[in-house]
């Protein structure tokens, strides 16, 4: 390799070479790989228009930028890269199931029901289980995923099938991506009355990009105007033939409501599953599986409800899911009934852990709870390095200049408490998305799972005052009491579309308002008086609009502005004083300016602020 000079800085060029780096990756780290200076690496991003330092963690596009200077071909790991190599440096394989084919045993199929806002899912699986879970969700919205196991009769034998209940706000995206890539059939719930919607082809779009079969669940065929053949017709469209139109799909027309066509469809889940999936797992290794859930509560800490994809999950297990580690304390089930172990597709809410993972968190059983604190504290270490290369956006150095000319723009910065995991996640990636311009920007201060607490109320009031958003959350009487001592916002939602409309608004209100220029009137000068003391007034006749007196004028010669940032001063009629004359009447104006001309045009005009749109 040769030593080119960039900018008066030796360093080793690559020829092309390829570095892996991790996430959030500093010039430090850049340089060891290659043998150079971090120092004359600070010097080459400064030659780039770039202030960084040797320590600080970087975004991949800094990172590609530097490569391609230097002649290396930079890939920055995956999380989930970077998770294998972690995992496999402790001698742990996740995703893979162990022993041989003779250790595999069948598992009931995994199912997630997706499909539109309102269009019955939620109903759907209070028929199955015969519970309702509709009205202790706010508005009637599903804001949470739950998991839960029922039985069903097929082919004269008892199978179970285990549901994940993914909400359906648009919102909520990401928590039912994660529903999509943790299951084996996905369930399209779609009304009869409604057809095909916006988030119906989005819930089909990841459960296809997710690889799973899908059932079709034609609901409320009970409801006037229903038009089961519409929707076949529709799903025609994006791939989904029904088998009695000669494709592959199974229909199911159902009512949740009346309860009909519920067996029907637990027929078609597990014949999809014999038919499509070959669904065995190894039940005697270690437990893997995914968090589809986690709240903070009250008297029993962390609580995560978690789906045991491979292995059994014992009580007495350490166990570490994301960031969070512990030993299962307790197992509850779907009815919060205690059980000792869980085998492959039983979601069970686990007690013990230190902390509150996120929803899509992977969790694996190791060996004991030191080596769950490493794995925990090296995944933690990570990925707080990745949100600090992604926090700290590229500056030019034109830019760091801009800012020092002028104030930064405003900034509206919150911290979010929410009762489980999903919906903070959710909240936080809606709000982020909101757009009202470059002038106002939004950033997450802090967000958790669990009630406001002292620390929350001190963090806004430490910066700048930003505003508490509890989401289905309380503070606690400390909090409640200082955040009123000291003046911190605190607001309160339990509907996560009004809090995205509430922060919505208020991020408009920060924006400086934008005026534009609104013609008044226009009048013909048709002579000139000089006033002693007071200086020129033009007589004239008002040709459109209406002349006011105070407003702002401008004087016209030609067609070319001859004198801006008038104020008319005086207004008369004959001897009198007026506050303003119309169209088609003469008028004496005085506008504090000396060189008017007969034929001058003198038009009025006034700012006006514009609406935001």
């Amino acid at each position: 390799m040769s030593a080119p000079s960039i900018g008066g800085v030796q360093v080793p060029r690559g020829g092309g070479q390829t570095i892996r780096l991790p996430r959030g990756a500093s010039l430090s780290d850049f340089a060891d790989r290659i043998g150079a200076n971090p120092a004359s690496l600070v010097q080459i991003m400064l030659h780039l228009g770039e202030m960084v330092t040797a320590t600080q963690s970087v975004n991949e596009e800094t990172l590609q930028l530097l490569g391609a200077e230097l002649d290396y071909n930079i890939q920055v790991v995956s999380p989930e890269e970077e998770d294998r190599e972690l995992l496999e440096a402790f001698d742990i394989e996740f995703g893979e199931d162990e022993g041989d084919e003779a250790d595999l045993a069948p598992r009931p199929p995994v199912v997630t029901v997706m499909g539109h806002v309102d269009h019955g899912k939620t109903k759907l699986l209070d028929a199955i289980r015969h519970t309702n879970v509709v009205a202790r969700e706010a508005g009637g919205i599903t804001q949470h995923i739950g998991a839960y196991q029922v039985s069903a009769t097929h082919e004269g034998e008892d199978r179970k099938i285990t549901f994940i209940d993914t909400p359906g706000h648009e919102a909520f995206t990401a928590m039912r991506a994660r529903g999509a890539q943790a299951t084996d059939i996905a369930v399209l719930v779609v009304a009869a009355d409604d057809g095909v919607k916006p988030q119906t082809i989005e819930a089909l779009n990841h459960a296809q990009a997710a690889n799973v079969p899908i059932v079709v669940a034609v609901n409320k065929i009970d409801k006037e105007g229903a038009d089961p053949n519409k929707v076949r017709a529709q799903l025609t469209e994006y791939g989904l033939v029904a088998e009695e139109y000669g494709g592959s799909t199974l229909f199911v027309d159902i009512s949740a409501k009346n309860g009909t066509g519920i067996e029907t469809l637990l027929e078609a889940i597990l014949l999809t599953a014999d038919a499509e999936l070959d669904l065995r797992a190894n039940p005697d290794m270690d437990a893997q599986g995914l968090a589809i859930e986690a709240h903070l509560d009250k008297g029993r800490g962390p609580v995560a409800t978690v789906l045991v994809q491979r292995g059994t999950l014992r009580v007495g297990d350490s166990i570490v899911c994301g960031e969070a580690f512990g030993r299962v304390r307790a197992m509850l089930d779907d009815n919060h009934e205690p059980v000792e172990e869980a085998p492959p597709s039983f979601p069970v809410q686990v007690l013990g852990l230190t902390a509150t993972p996120r929803a899509g968190d992977n969790f694996i059983v190791v060996t004991d709870d030191r080596m769950a604190r490493q794995i925990a504290q090296q995944r933690a270490a990570r990925q707080r390095i990745a949100d600090m290369a992604r926090s700290s956006r590229r500056r030019t150095l034109e830019e760091l200049f801009d800012e020092l000319k002028k104030s930064q723009s405003d900034e509206l910065k919150l911290i979010i408490k929410g009762d489980v995991s999903g919906s903070v996640e959710a909240l936080e990636d809606a709000l982020l998305k909101i757009d009202v311009g470059e002038e106002v920007s939004l950033r997450v201060l802090h967000r958790a799972v669990g009630a406001i607490t002292e620390y929350d109320v001190n963090l806004a009031i430490a910066d700048d005052n930003a505003v508490i958003i509890g989401f289905n959350v309380r503070p606690e009487v400390r909090a409640r009491d200082l955040a009123e001592r000291e003046g911190v916002d605190i607001r309160f939602y339990s509907v996560i579309y009004q809090a995205i409309e509430e922060i919505e608004a208020a991020l408009k209100g920060m924006l400086k308002p934008e005026f534009e220029e609104a013609q008044l009137g226009t009048a013909e000068v048709r002579e000139v008086f000089k006033v002693p003391k007071i200086g020129n007034i033009a007589g004239a006749i008002v040709r459109s609009g209406t002349i006011t007196r105070n407003s702002k004028a401008r004087i016209i010669r030609d067609g070319i502005v001859v004198a801006d940032n008038l104020t008319v001063s005086s207004l008369r009629r004959f001897k009198e004083d007026a506050t303003e004359v119309r169209d088609g009447f003469e008028c004496g104006i005085g506008v504090g300016y000396n060189d008017i001309k007969i034929d001058d045009v003198i038009e009025t005009f006034e700012m006006r602020e514009k609406p935001r749109g």
